[in-house]
Formats: structure tokens, C-alpha cells, sequence
């Protein structure tokens, strides 16, 4: 009896922490899977949440960040998209040729209705080195824009700011020992 006294105070306890916190802490533009190896191939997925204070979602433009020299946007049944490019000051080799350009950013454009969720899907080639790349992101609206830009201080936490940039932490993953050993 205990025991199941003591799961209903922690599921309260749980309810009572999730409806305290801003309905704006769920609300950021996030990678679905926010980490990744350096020097690889990833196919990330923003998740948007929501629209503009109840208004439908339009577009979704996504900036590139330095480093990431290939990015290739997934499409999606409905919505057109748009590609910005730059060129490189030096070619880089890669398998399909050299590349004398980058995606600097990608946008889709179509109707998302506000009380829905979705996902937007790039492909890229992520820099050599360890640490976090943000994506600046538009989310334009039949009425209204926010802009998921800000870039917390060092040291401080993604969310600390109100609207944060999302982010794609490149770490080197660690060995498992045990299976090393077999």
C-alpha cells in the first residue's frame, strides 16, 4: 500500500511541476535529436510545435551555420521550398565533385495549422569539431513571426534565453569499455 501511496504523490508531484512551468518552456523550435558526432553525416529534424499565438505556421527558414558545407532540406508533400546559397572562398573536395558553394540557409513554404505539430527534415555534413552549432530559425505566420534566434552566454543554458536558436551539440561519443574488452 506504501508503494502505491508513494507513486500517486510522485505522479502529483510530476503534474503539479509540468503546470507550474511557462507553456512557452515546451514551445521552442528543437532538433528531434539533438546530438551528433563531429565529422559525420546527419539527418536532423526540427520539430515546430505550434504557430503565432493561435495564427497557422507558413514558413520555417533555417540558417546554416559556418562549417556545415553541405545541407540538403528533405521535402514535404504540400510545401515548396527554397534554397541560399554562397560561394566558398576555397572549393572543398567532396565524393560527388567539388563544392564551390554552400547552403547558408532553407525554407519551406506551406500551411501548418497552429494547434499542430511537425517536423522538417536537413541532411548534412557536420565540421570536424567537437561543440554546439546553432540554426537561427524564422517561423513566419498568416499573423505574426517569431524568430528563434538568441544564442545563450558561455556557460549559460539553451533555454535561458526566451527565444534560443536551436541547437546541435557535436560530441565525440564515448566507448563502450565493456564490449571493447569482448
Amino acid at each position: 500500500m506504501r508503494g502505491i501511496k508513494r507513486s500517486a504523490q510522485l505522479i502529483a508531484g510530476a503534474l503539479a511541476l509540468t503546470m507550474s512551468l511557462s507553456p512557452h518552456a515546451f514551445a521552442h523550435v528543437v532538433f528531434a535529436e539533438p546530438e551528433a558526432a563531429p565529422h559525420s553525416y546527419y539527418a536532423g529534424f526540427l520539430r515546430v510545435s505550434h504557430g503565432c499565438d493561435g495564427s497557422p505556421t507558413h514558413a520555417i527558414r533555417v540558417e546554416i551555420p559556418e562549417g556545415v558545407n553541405i545541407a540538403r532540406p528533405q521535402p514535404k508533400p504540400g510545401w515548396e521550398i527554397s534554397i541560399e546559397r554562397a560561394p566558398l572562398a576555397e572549393p572543398i573536395a567532396s565524393e560527388g565533385g567539388a563544392i564551390t558553394e554552400r547552403v547558408v540557409a532553407i525554407t519551406w513554404r506551406g500551411v501548418l495549422a497552429a494547434e499542430h505539430f511537425d517536423q522538417f527534415g536537413i541532411m548534412m555534413r557536420l565540421p570536424d569539431q567537437p561543440g554546439r552549432l546553432y540554426f537561427p530559425v524564422t517561423q513566419t505566420c498568416a499573423e505574426g513571426e517569431l524568430r528563434w534566434r538568441e544564442i545563450p552566454a558561455a556557460g549559460a543554458a539553451w533555454n535561458s534565453v526566451s527565444r534560443p536558436a536551436p541547437v546541435l551539440n557535436l560530441a565525440i561519443p564515448e566507448q563502450n569499455t565493456a564490449q571493447a574488452h569482448h
